[in-house]
């Protein structure tokens, strides 16, 4: 998925927001076995920053690619997508 910048965007789940400013997003995607043809479920647990503290746990949210911010943070909050109630 990419937007009209040209960045890459994901959509996930936020599985933790202890950090300041920091978020960190499960995105799971399925890709079929090259073999079995049998889809398999693969996720990546993504550090996205987020500039406002808006994000709780189990909110659905899309994240942009960026340029590095820290060591293990390339990610950007886009937009909520979902809020966990």
């Amino acid at each position: 998925m990419a937007t009209e910048s040209g960045k890459r965007t994901v959509a996930g789940k936020v599985v933790s927001n202890k950090m300041d400013r920091t978020i960190v997003v499960l995105v799971e995607r399925q890709i079929q076995h090259p073999i079995y043809k049998k889809y398999v479920r693969r996720s990546n647990k993504l550090h996205a920053h987020d500039e406002n503290n808006v994000c709780q746990e189990g909110d659905e949210v899309l994240i942009e690619e960026c340029r590095p911010i820290s060591k293990t943070k390339s990610w950007r909050l886009v937009k909520v997508i979902n809020q966990a109630s």
